[in-house]
């Protein structure tokens, strides 16, 4: 079937298959199929052929190495066409062989349901970047049968056209940069672009995060509302996430998250800043993150809107996943009834934050750019997740069926 989408590129090199019993067999090359729209690659490894479709068998556990280059970045939709006798989960594993002895995984898991004809089965907004990439498929829990992986690019990659570089040796804060959303209708296009997906978000968060819905992102009465909806069951989701990427970046600055956040166990409602720097998973943490507002439903009580926010720099000297990230909290009531204000001040060499005007929290490790790779720009993000790795250590509440994060305004000032 030829299938109507806006980019293609070549993208297989070669293959290894690796199983629990043998370290590898030989290397083997890849077949390629071009249409006028589409690209896939397809292993060229005869253990069981399907009528005229040649496929492998991947057992439990085992994994699949191929090579690929990628020509344009960005977010790509990922197509695996397969079997399994057995319910199996499949995933994509990028750079394989990184310094950071990390495991990128770019699609999340992928699941084959038991005793079907060969399906094929997609996340979309996998984030690659230009260049040879060596990747693993994995299987797990059951036997797994592949015939072929497509990559297709959905959305490029953009750099910032602008960017503001707020001066701070003034006394004075002074407005630089706003959102008021004053006019209502889908987010302002000048300042807002869509993250768009449900490949993970390197967190196995399961929401899609759509673009130009206003079910999921709009503007009214003077708010930006950012709404999650459950779909067919309590791990489907759509949602909306927002970023100042290809429009604007900013370096220094005080900025300001006026917002209300949802109550409800699986809910994530962030308001951050990602290095511009950042094009897919490889970039972070060496690009910088800055987080402003960063709240969990299951720490919020459902009844008294009563709960916590977390502040917290990610560098690659200090973040999540190696466990010695440097972070702060604070407690403070009503937050899905009153509007607070979740800032930062961020200066050359230390960044505060603030709830509501008052400092609670300092970052001030920059000796070297592992440390603070915050004399670099970086955009701002607004998204509303539901599960993944944190928002949903406990669950999602099955009795929610949507969730709104509301925004009153974002600010960037200078001191002058």
């Amino acid at each position: 079937m030829i299938m109507k989408t806006p980019y293609y590129f070549l993208l297989g090199i070669s293959l290894i298959f690796l199983n629990a019993c043998q370290d590898y067999q030989d290397e083997k090359t890849l077949i390629t199929e071009n249409a006028k729209d589409e690209v896939f690659v397809q292993p060229e490894i005869f253990i069981e052929s399907n009528g005229d479709k040649e496929s492998i068998l991947i057992l439990k556990d085992s994994t699949l190495i191929f090579e690929m280059e990628v020509s344009t970045a960005g977010r790509y939709k990922v197509e695996i066409n397969g079997r399994a006798k057995e319910d199996a989960k499949v995933w994509i594993e990028d750079y394989i062989h990184n310094v950071d002895d990390r495991s990128y995984d770019i699609t999340g898991k992928i699941s084959f349901p038991a005793n079907t004809s060969f399906k094929t089965f997609h996340k979309d907004g996998s984030p690659l970047n230009v260049g040879k990439h060596q990747l693993k498929i994995h299987a797990v829990d059951h036997d797994f049968e592949l015939d072929w992986i497509k990559f297709t690019l959905i959305q490029k990659h953009q750099t910032s056209k602008t960017i503001h570089e707020q001066k701070m040796d003034g006394k004075e804060w002074e407005l630089t940069w706003s959102d008021e959303f004053d006019e209502d209708g889908l987010p302002d296009s000048t300042k807002w672009s869509y993250n768009i997906g449900n490949w993970g978000w390197g967190n196995n968060e399961p929401q899609y995060y759509t673009q130009f819905k206003e079910e999921n992102a709009r503007v009214k009465n003077g708010h930006l509302i950012i709404e999650a909806h459950q779909g067919k069951d309590v791990n489907d989701w759509t949602s909306a996430r927002l970023s100042t990427a290809g429009k604007a970046s900013f370096l220094y600055g005080k900025i300001e998250f006026r917002a209300k956040v949802p109550v409800g166990r699986g809910t994530w409602a962030a308001g951050w800043l990602l290095g511009d720097e950042y094009v897919d998973e490889l970039s972070w943490p060496y690009c910088g993150e800055i987080d402003v507002l960063e709240c969990v439903g299951f720490e919020i009580d459902d009844e008294t809107g009563n709960g916590i926010n977390h502040a917290t720099c990610h560098t690659r000297s200090y973040y999540f996943k190696q466990g010695n990230q440097i972070g702060s909290d604070t407690n403070l009531t009503s937050m899905n009834a009153v509007f607070h204000t979740y800032g930062i001040e961020w200066y050359p060499d230390v960044i505060y934050a603030t709830l509501d005007g008052q400092r609670y929290y300092t970052y001030d490790k920059n000796k070297d750019e592992l440390e603070w790779p915050f004399f670099k720009p970086q955009n701002i993000i607004v998204n509303l997740a539901v599960g993944g790795g944190w928002g949903g250590a406990k669950g999602i509440d099955e009795k929610w069926k949507s969730h709104q994060y509301i925004i009153d305004y974002i600010r960037v000032y200078a001191l002058k």
